[in-house]
């Protein structure tokens, strides 16, 4: 069953930037062309059933530079110390999207 609403804060968070917390590993803050990589991140639109199971918009996968890239949301509460209790509510979660190479996965 597909939560729209944590496919649309994800969404938002992805091509925002903003409503979430963005880590890039020091792998990414290395690569040529940084910049176009988190274009592509934030306009990335290859959501299927396969890569997207549970229709949230959490992970993706490209290749930049000849590396794959993988990018994905976790959730927290707001001190960051466990799971968020509800990932759909903004007031009691803390969205975290992490870039990375894919083997740093």
């Amino acid at each position: 069953m597909t939560d729209n609403r944590i496919r649309d804060l994800n969404d938002q968070a992805r091509q925002t930037f903003t409503g979430c917390r963005v880590v890039l590993t020091p792998s990414i803050q290395a690569l040529d062309g940084l910049h176009d990589l988190l274009d592509r991140v934030r306009w990335f639109d290859a959501f299927t059933p396969d890569n997207d199971p549970y229709g949230e918009h959490d992970f993706g996968s490209l290749v930049h530079a000849a590396a794959t890239i993988f990018w994905k949301f976790d959730y927290y509460d707001l001190d960051l110390q466990m799971h968020s209790p509800d990932p759909s509510d903004p007031d009691v979660t803390c969205r975290v999207l992490t870039i990375m190479l894919g083997e740093e996965y």
